[in-house]
């Protein structure tokens, strides 16, 4: 079944943090549940998330979606969660069809990882809208992965959200075991680029966010957790002005900064 053809649908980035977000209420968690209330109802969800991190370009394709327990070390509680959301085959196809630059490749093993059904349990609680992944594929530089971005707007007039999930700063080396740990400078500084960068639309600054110095060397020691918010920016279109819905700080050294397009 074609994916039907609607008004504009908005794209999101969510600084996902801990897993635990799907089962201990917080203030980041809250305002994503608050988020969802706001949100037009989509024929489908594409997530691209930082930990579908692989070589080349997949789109997962399968009716019922896995609930992918990608972490350890968490309380049995984690582990139980089911997120029994229906897949998307048709939004696939589509993204299939889009990227015309890109060879994305269907998948049908995969399923949702924790960067995607943690938010999805606070923005779609009920699990009843279809939802599909797209890999990042971990050869390409950061202009690859903002380009194909751009290549999937029309996505967003086909009945499709889209939801980047990553993390701006994201360095588990230097992290708090508080959640409530005060922010690091380089985190706090890194973050507050990012934000005048967004709301200024100088997305250049932030593909070459190699350039900024050691604040993103810390920032973004590894590229995944990153990579989505260029997404996010290359499906943004002309205008469009950003909204921040959650801001702030996790275990001092994770930006949990949330953005919505449209």
């Amino acid at each position: 079944m074609a994916l039907p053809d609607t008004e504009k649908l908005p794209v999101l980035f969510i600084g996902h943090g801990s897993p635990l977000s799907a089962v201990q209420a917080d203030r980041f968690s809250d305002a994503w549940l608050k988020a969802g209330k706001s949100l037009p109802r989509p024929a489908a969800v594409l997530v691209i998330s930082a930990h579908w991190h692989v070589r080349g370009t997949f789109v997962h394709a399968g009716e019922r979606p896995k609930t992918l327990h990608d972490f350890e070390g968490f309380p049995q509680e984690l582990y139980d969660q089911v997120y029994p959301c229906p897949g998307s085959p048709a939004g696939a196809e589509a993204v299939v069809q889009t990227a015309k630059r890109v060879l994305v490749k269907v998948d049908r093993e995969w399923g949702l990882d924790h960067g995607a059904w943690v938010p999805a349990k606070r923005l779609f609680p009920k699990a009843d809208v279809p939802m599909f992944q797209l890999s990042l594929d971990a050869t390409k530089p950061a202009q690859f992965h903002y380009d194909l971005g751009r290549e999937l707007r029309p996505l967003r007039r086909k009945g499709v959200l889209i939801l980047a999930s990553g993390n701006i700063a994201h360095n588990l080396a230097l992290m708090d075991p508080m959640l409530d740990a005060n922010p690091l400078d380089w985190a706090v500084e890194f973050d507050a680029i990012v934000r005048r960068s967004v709301q200024k639309g100088d997305h250049a600054n932030l593909v070459a966010y190699g350039k900024l110095g050691d604040v993103a060397r810390l920032a973004v020691p590894e590229p995944s957790h990153y990579l989505p918010l260029l997404y996010a920016l290359g499906l943004r279109e002309e205008g469009e002005k950003p909204s921040f819905f959650a801001e702030g700080f996790a275990h001092a050294s994770l930006s949990m900064r949330c953005i919505r397009f449209g």
